[in-house]
């Protein structure tokens, strides 16, 4: 007689490939989805109201310890971040980095970048730069 063999909706299974299991559950339960930007996703309604609800936890949580929540900038100066380039050297390939301030429309009406930065900015990896 041979076992049967326990059969999941997603697969592989977390124990298999925890990140793929992973993607899947996402997709399956449509929290979120690619967009075309790498690294980045679309959080669907049910994805982000279960967002809603760590910040509300988390923010109750922070509170009751005496904790203040903080906000900071979306892009740093280059500079910055130079500062931690032991720290950040493994995921500084992976930083978006911002060289002009505007676009504008060339001789063929395509938007072409202008106004190039003084000093490059990069989408701020972690907080530890500020």
């Amino acid at each position: 007689m041979c076992a049967k063999q326990a059969q999941t909706a997603i697969t592989p299974t977390r124990a298999e490939d925890y990140p793929e299991w992973y993607q899947q559950v996402v997709k399956a339960a449509d929290l979120a989805e690619t967009s075309p930007v790498r690294g980045c996703m679309v959080i669907k309604p049910w994805g982000y109201a279960i967002w809603e609800n760590i910040q509300r936890e988390l923010d109750r949580r922070f509170k009751e310890t005496g904790h203040k929540n903080a906000y900071f900038p979306l892009f740093i100066p280059m500079s910055f971040l130079q500062k931690e380039a032991d720290h950040v050297e493994g995921f500084a390939k992976e930083c978006a980095v911002v060289t002009h301030s505007r676009l504008e429309a060339d001789d063929d009406g395509k938007l072409q970048p202008a106004g190039p930065l003084e000093e490059p900015l990069i989408v701020r990896p972690t907080s530890e730069t500020i």
